[in-house]
């Protein structure tokens, strides 16, 4: 895939921009200033963008610009903020946040225009079946792990298809010195349980005794049925990414999720 060079850039805005990248592992995306203004620059992002920004989730679209190649150019308001910390994805902005996205009628239009359908547990436990290699098959927590999955699909039925981040990592949740919060970096977002959400945020980040309150503030009870989802969808997405860490060689941290996965199997 061809690379996009800063000299397109500067041929689109003007000489009076400095442009350089913004870092990330594509190197699609790049940092535009000119005097007192800032954006972010990056090219063919998804039509989704624009209803994001227009639901006030990520920072706001300011233009959208195609080049001579046909490839598209978006650029967004440059925040000056930063990550959430660990302890900040407790706070209660970050599960109202959360609760606009699932509950927002914009969003899952867009991506049903898209053709975004949605992710259904047994077809996920099927694609994660096929694609653990017999190494990871034959380790007992992971043998044990299927086997609870499996045992489990026909009790976590959900009806409530949202819009789902799928990454709620601390790294993405992004806070203005305005104290405005935003959630970015949406290229693996599906329509499926909201408990993906829920599940990956609380156990990576709330206190057990606290999943009560957090979830109150979200606007939902914990409840068994709630706690099910949310532990079936933990240890799937755990799964996929044991495999993932081990393709990549990456033994040490999928050691480390094997430990995450008999932990929440106990």
């Amino acid at each position: 895939m061809r690379k996009l060079k800063v000299n397109q850039l500067e041929h689109l805005l003007g000489q009076e921009w400095d442009i350089f990248p913004a870092g990330g592992a594509t190197g699609e995306a790049f940092i535009a200033v000119n005097k007192n203004e800032k954006l972010f620059l990056k090219r063919n992002s998804s039509p989704f963008l624009a209803v994001l920004s227009a639901e006030g989730v990520v920072p706001k679209l300011i233009w959208t610009r195609r080049l001579e190649n046909g490839d598209t150019i978006t650029a967004q308001r440059f925040i000056d903020g930063k990550e959430l910390t660990h302890e900040e994805m407790n706070e209660e902005k970050v599960a109202h946040l959360l609760r606009k996205i699932h509950r927002s009628k914009p969003l899952l239009s867009m991506l049903k225009r898209l053709g975004k359908t949605p992710l259904l547990p047994d077809i996920m436990l099927e694609n994660i079946a096929s694609n653990l290699d017999l190494e990871l098959q034959n380790i007992s927590p992971i043998q044990q792990t299927l086997y609870f999955l499996q045992e489990n699909l026909s009790l976590i039925e959900c009806d409530d298809k949202v819009v789902c981040h799928c990454d709620v990592n601390h790294n993405n949740w992004m806070i203005t010195k305005e104290n405005k919060l935003y959630l970015i970096d949406w290229d693996g977002a599906m329509i499926a349980d909201p408990a993906i959400d829920l599940g990956i945020l609380l156990n990576s980040y709330i206190p057990r005794e606290q999943w009560g309150p957090w979830l109150s503030r979200y606007g939902v009870d914990l409840e068994p049925g709630l706690l099910l989802r949310m532990k079936w969808h933990v240890l799937a997405q755990l799964l996929i990414s044991i495999q993932w860490h081990k393709r990549k060689n990456r033994l040490k941290e999928m050691d480390i999720l094997l430990k995450n996965l008999e932990a929440i199997l106990v």
